[in-house]
């Protein structure tokens, strides 16, 4: 993967981040939460910090499967609407009959 393409997901899952830790913590308290029946006895920094670090990652996994099938799909497309020629079909599979 390329730097060019890792700014693509890394930056707007990041953003998107930071959008929903805002979110949801100003409806939650940290020292209030619960994990599988259990309190848990973090402190609020690192509630946030962890929090925050799921969301990004969960974030960059979408972007990441986003630009996958964007780039897909234009490599179909490219393929749909210029399709190789018989000649560029025999030179790249000389077993094809004429």
């Amino acid at each position: 993967m390329h730097a060019k393409q890792l700014r693509w997901i890394a930056w707007p899952a990041f953003l998107v981040a930071a959008v929903l830790e805002a979110m949801v913590f100003a409806v939650l308290d940290p020292q209030s939460l619960t994990l599988l029946g259990w309190q848990v006895d973090w402190s609020r920094s690192t509630v946030y910090s962890v929090s925050f670090l799921i969301f990004w990652c969960m974030f960059m996994l979408c972007s990441a499967i986003t630009l996958q099938l964007v780039m897909l799909c234009s490599a179909i497309t490219l393929q749909l609407a210029y399709p190789p020629t018989q000649v560029n079909a025999r030179l790249h599979h000389p077993n094809l009959p004429e």
